[in-house]
């Protein structure tokens, strides 16, 4: 069968190997594909892989020999599912590589938050230390996690390893889902969506973007947190209203936020979150350490072998065969 990778390159920007995927067939891969470039290029594929590349139901319907799409990543809102269900193709995505590091990076933007390394890390390269008349110093003020309150919006697979790291550091964990589960873990407490944000210390999304979750932290939402509050988001952009953030920031209604993905990626250079204060944002790199990635190649490898099999596994379009 003939494979067309349409987007590869944040995938494997070239320290992992694709040899297991193109001993599955004819293989051509594509660091990047721009909108007009995706039907040439997936043109006589029966097997197209994407990441971020838009599969529109236009570019579906003109991709005559298209029998499977695998998206890298968990997302999969680039891919027209429901045009891809008229089809009969199946739908895959790889569902559960990420969880650590995402987690990994939820505290890593928390102890940012709460420590300033980076901040006070750069004055001691600049000289300052050696210049004080103190042995020590600090610009911000310096907070212990031990004894607040995170509150925990989405309990899948991410919510439910960032509670259990938040307990580690001896945090009090809060939950809300929009999906109620029958049982919650020991040492957790579910609450609704509104005590989330009134009683907790940090709160950390981990949802799904939906019609209901989008603009789920609002102006609303943001004027029920702590002054002292801190705000993460590693899971999707449109989750937060940015501008309401931007001015609960610049308002000092909330302490700080920290974000790994926003509402348009790459960032727009009139987003508001890029002057708000203290407000620290990563490129989306919360999912791509050399694990998780190697974890993403493999499972779609084996996404590709279980369709060229007969045997679709992770098919999110209800999809057999």
């Amino acid at each position: 069968m003939k494979i067309a990778v349409l987007d590869g390159y944040t995938l494997n920007p070239g320290d992992l190997s694709w040899d297991s995927l193109e001993a599955l067939g004819e293989c051509i891969i594509h660091d990047r594909s721009a909108p007009e470039q995706v039907v040439p290029r997936a043109n006589g594929a029966e097997i197209v892989l994407t990441n971020k590349t838009v599969l529109s139901a236009e570019s579906i319907a003109r991709l005559t020999k298209l029998k499977f799409i695998s998206v890298l990543a968990t997302g999969y809102n680039i891919v027209d599912v429901e045009a891809a269900r008229r089809r009969g193709v199946p739908v895959s995505n790889v569902p559960t590589y990420g969880t650590e590091s995402v987690v990994q990076m939820v505290f890593a933007h928390l102890l940012n938050l709460t420590l300033h390394v980076g901040h006070h890390a750069r004055t001691v390269r600049e000289g300052r230390w050696m210049n004080s008349v103190d042995f020590c110093y600090w610009d911000t003020p310096l907070v212990e996690l031990q004894g607040l309150t995170m509150g925990i919006v989405g309990f899948g697979r991410i919510g439910r390893s960032t509670a259990r790291v938040a307990r580690a550091f001896g945090m009090n964990v809060v939950v809300y889902d929009i999906t109620p589960h029958s049982e919650m873990p020991d040492g957790y407490r579910r609450v609704e969506l509104n005590d989330v944000f009134r009683e907790s210390d940090v709160v950390s999304l981990h949802c799904p973007l939906t019609s209901q979750t989008e603009n789920l932290v609002n102006a609303e939402q943001l004027t029920l947190m702590k002054p002292t509050a801190y705000l993460i988001n590693t899971s999707r952009g449109p989750l937060i209203d940015e501008q309401a953030l931007a001015d609960a920031l610049n308002n000092d209604e909330i302490a700080g936020a920290g974000v790994d993905v926003l509402s348009t990626e790459p960032a727009a250079k009139d987003n508001p979150l890029l002057t708000a204060k203290n407000c620290h944002i990563t490129p989306h790199i919360a999912w791509a350490t050399r694990a998780a990635r190697e974890r993403l190649l493999k499972v779609t490898v084996d996404n590709v072998a279980a369709f060229i099999a007969g045997k679709p596994q992770n098919v999110v379009n209800n999809v057999k065969s």
